[in-house]
């Protein structure tokens, strides 16, 4: 059964920092890019973040671009999101997403863990 549990999500003052992770069972995660999503009240779901299966390469959205990091540790089959200089508009629910591309798409999402950036 396909797992995706997030966890390290909270309140955190502006300029604040926060480490997401999530964890992966069910499928062979090194096969998978893995990619953080937000979405904000009242707004679509928008794409933060993504590494490749290996790590070697990563993206940002540029609302984030030396803010946040994104890594991987294959071996624990886990997926982080280091946020620093956090800022209100951060505000969101933060979702893993699992993909791969064989054929088909095989895509699965974590239930999501909420950030909330206020003082």
């Amino acid at each position: 059964q396909v797992q995706l549990v997030e966890s390290g999500g909270g309140l955190v003052q502006p300029g604040g920092s926060l480490r997401l992770s999530c964890a992966a069972s069910g499928f062979t995660f090194s096969s998978y890019v893995m990619s953080w999503y937000r979405q904000a009240p009242g707004k679509e779901r928008e794409l933060v973040a993504v590494i490749t299966g290996a790590g070697t390469s990563t993206n940002y959205a540029d609302s984030v671009k030396g803010r946040f990091t994104i890594s991987r540790d294959n071996a624990k089959n886990t997926v982080y999101l280091q946020m620093s200089s956090l800022k209100p508009e951060d505000t969101a629910v933060y979702y893993c997403n699992a993909e791969r591309t064989r054929g088909k798409t095989y895509t699965y999402w974590g239930q999501g863990t909420q950030v909330t950036v206020s003082s």
